[in-house]
């Protein structure tokens, strides 16, 4: 490696980064080339200094000084922009060439699945084949390209028959397939009539949104069963394993069968460092992080796993070092070498062993839940796989019968506490029938993988440098690499020690701005009121007598009120205002400021009234908006700093005409109105606040950067809950002892 030309492909990855970071730490007469893509506005030169200041490079920055250190990835370091689908023309002077580029998800969409993992290859070969370069590659793959058998695998080319051009072909163009068939009738049909059904009282592009969302998502998910069903059809128990196989036979056939000197490098599950560049290093989750969460948060009761099946882990640094000790070892031409690091063999971690390191650590170092209680993990006793579908499909038919039931009731602070734990109840099955269908092939694995030939590469490095540059992996004793060094380490554990705080808790202060919105929605959230009680209230100011005729003919007509309410509350409300015909605008003011008003005030919640003085003593504008009519909502006039409401028809006499002068001012036109009275004085609607009850009130909530649910509806429960908005519960009012519409009964007394 003494002055050797280093190309990395993938080298913003969690090997590739360890690789170029073990290079400018240890190799100090390398130069190295960088292909690596840019991403949005950022350039590929932008991404590599970003690189350099991650934590991988901390302690060799540290060891030479920063300056010291940009001097000298200045020198070394060479960034070539480009994408593996289309390589840019290469450096005619490589040496060495580590491949580690990949897609390393298991469950991709097809398409690009092949797209990393074989035709990236392809680009990549073919661009070496034209630079007149000839350096040895060293082809980053995986042990498990060895796919769906027992036994030993052993270092040697996969023996397969699969036509690697026709798959890919085949693959490449499914997208195209699927995506056209989206757009059928027979497909788009469906989803749009679900979309209706669950999202109209959100407005017309709620309802466009959620059915395009809903298309994209089955063209993705058809992509990922069609990868998983291909490569189960073949003998690999994932699309991932399968296209690494295939990217191997890329590698053979374009190159190491060619003429050239190719190495292949299967590592088996990476995880984080044992030694360099400090133990427990580690770049993100990693495949059995995942599962390692889980269980620690109590998400996983069980598990389709075996308790002797051997989960194989290495450390990336071994696995590292393996590569460049692999590097400094060419074949000769047209006869590829392959190297295993594993530690099955000659280490063995069964899970069932595993699981009792693991357990034991949770026992030790609990982690909190919401609420801040201490998680109790479980206790797994293995039982085999089809007992644990048969439980999952039993709990996931109980949960969805619940949730449907539950959603069907009122919002109320019991079905909220309800949906909640149902809420829970379904994102833990989902995790467990996520990593049950991903992992299963994994955890009940029963093949070995032979590493004869790395072992004997091992040997061959001089006692003194086998500390640095070594991949022994008998050296790991299993209980501290894991408790010690690898799960304290783990991204998200350490914050899920500490209790999160809930939904409803205490809101933060709120910053000193004067370009900034605070808006309430007024029914539900700020007052304990609807249409219907404002209703009798007039009735009752004005109707002599007739206020329990005019209930009874509400009560009546509430079927046609509640279908125009669940499909459009603009309509709602057109409808229920023309009970108003003939009233005379200016006497109902008269009527609201001396008899409802009172009434009004007496429901306003205490909390609304108290958030609405914080935000005005911080320096936001407070706007109340609402699709009642403008006279009723006068009396709050004093709270806020701007209403925005309704107004009524009138005719030639002055008399409402029972329709509305202004369409209802609800859900998605209240997005419009918003976007443009901010324009109009100057806010800044990502820093604003919204608060509001109803999933009408969604498409507003969603364009301020700080929205609240306060007392929400099921629908919108279950919408906050997904994207983690505060849940707010207001309940206390003046007026506390009675039921709304008895409480409305009551007369005004007046002052005398």
């Amino acid at each position: 490696m003494k002055n050797a030309h280093v190309l990395i492909t993938g080298a913003t990855g969690f090997v590739g980064q360890a690789v170029l970071e073990k290079l400018l730490a240890c190799y100090p007469t390398t130069r190295i080339s960088l292909l690596v893509r840019p991403r949005g506005a950022l350039s590929a030169e932008v991404r590599v200094t970003k690189l350099l200041r991650k934590a991988c490079f901390t302690p060799w920055r540290e060891s030479v000084g920063a300056a010291e250190a940009d001097r000298i990835a200045a020198e070394r370091v060479t960034v070539i922009s480009g994408d593996l689908g289309d390589v840019p023309p290469l450096p005619g002077d490589i040496d060495v060439v580590v491949h580690s580029a990949s897609t390393v998800s298991f469950d991709p969409p097809i398409d690009e699945a092949f797209a990393a993992n074989v035709d990236g290859p392809v680009s990549l070969y073919e661009a070496l084949l034209a630079s007149g370069s000839d350096p040895h590659v060293v082809h980053v793959s995986t042990c498990y390209v060895a796919g769906m058998r027992k036994g030993v695998s052993e270092e040697r080319s996969l023996e397969h028959h699969v036509d690697r051009v026709i798959e890919t072909a085949r693959a490449l163009g499914a997208r195209t397939e699927l995506e056209a068939a989206s757009r059928r009738p027979a497909v788009l049909g469906p989803i749009l009539e679900r979309a209706r059904a669950e999202h109209r009282r959100a407005g017309a592009q709620a309802v466009a949104e959620a059915a395009e969302e809903a298309r994209t998502t089955w063209v993705h998910d058809k992509l990922v069963r069609a990868g998983r069903l291909r490569s189960q059809s073949l003998g690999w128990p994932d699309v991932y394993t399968f296209t690494k196989a295939l990217g191997e036979r890329v590698a053979e056939d374009l190159w190491g069968r060619a003429g050239h000197r190719l190495s292949v490098v299967r590592p088996t599950v990476i995880e984080s460092s044992f030694r360099h560049p400090y133990p427990g290093w580690i770049d993100g989750f990693k495949v059995a992080d995942p599962l390692i969460a889980a269980y620690g948060r109590g998400m996983l009761p069980e598990f389709p796993a075996l308790a002797d099946t051997i989960l194989d882990i290495i450390p990336v640094d071994h696995v590292v070092n393996a590569i460049l000790a692999v590097a400094a070892t060419p074949p000769e031409p047209s006869e590829p070498n392959y190297y295993q690091v594993a530690s099955g063999i000659r280490n063995p971690l069964r899970f069932g062993r595993l699981l009792r390191i693991v357990r034991d650590y949770f026992s030790e170092h609990p982690l909190k839940d919401d609420a801040g209680s201490v998680v109790q993990v479980p206790k797994w006793s293995f039982p085999f796989g089809r007992q644990v579908e048969r439980s999952m499909r039993r709990r996931e038919w109980a949960v969805d019968v619940a949730d449907r039931a539950v959603g069907r009731l009122p919002a109320t602070n019991r079905s909220r506490e309800w949906l909640s734990g149902l809420y829970k109840a379904k994102r833990d099955l989902g995790t467990l029938r996520k990593f049950s269908d991903l992992y299963q092939p994994y955890t009940q694995t029963e093949i070995i993988f032979d590493d004869a030939h790395t072992r004997a590469l091992h040997e061959a490095i001089p006692a003194e440098s086998k500390e640095l540059h070594g991949f022994d992996v008998t050296e790991i004793d299993w209980e501290h690499y894991l408790q010690d060094v690898h799960i304290p380490n783990v991204p998200g554990l350490t914050r899920s020690r500490q209790a999160r705080p809930t939904a409803g808790g205490a809101p933060k202060a709120l910053p000193q701005r004067t370009d900034v919105l605070a808006v309430f929605d007024m029914h539900g959230t700020v007052a304990a009121a609807n249409l219907l009680e404002h209703y009798v209230w007039v009735s009752l100011a004005t109707g002599k007598g007739r206020a329990l005729a005019d209930l009874s003919a509400m009560v009546a007509s509430s079927p046609t009120y509640l279908q125009a309410e669940h499909r459009d509350r603009g309509d709602f409300i057109r409808n229920f205002m023309r009970r108003y015909a003939g009233v005379d605008e200016s006497e109902l003011r008269e009527v609201i400021a001396s008899q409802i008003a009172p009434r009004l005030r007496a429901r306003l919640l205490e909390e609304a009234v108290a958030r609405i003085a914080e935000h005005r003593a911080a320096g936001h504008r407070t706007l109340l908006i609402t699709g009642q009519v403008d006279v009723f909502v006068e009396p709050l006039a004093d709270l806020f700093d701007e209403i925005a409401a309704g107004s009524m028809e009138k005719d030639a006499a002055g008399l409402w005409t029972g329709y509305l002068a202004t369409s209802p001012l609800v859900d998605e036109a209240r997005v419009a109105w918003l976007q443009r009275y901010a324009r109009d004085h100057h806010l800044d609607l990502s820093a604003s606040y919204a608060y509001g009850d109803t999933y009408a009130d969604r498409p507003w909530l969603e364009i301020v950067g700080h929205p609240s649910v306060v007392n929400p509806d099921t629908a919108l429960y279950r919408y906050a809950k997904s994207k983690r908005w505060p849940v707010l519960s207001w309940t206390t009012t003046a007026d506390r002892g009675l039921t709304s519409i008895v409480r409305s009964l009551r007369p005004v007394k007046e002052d005398r």
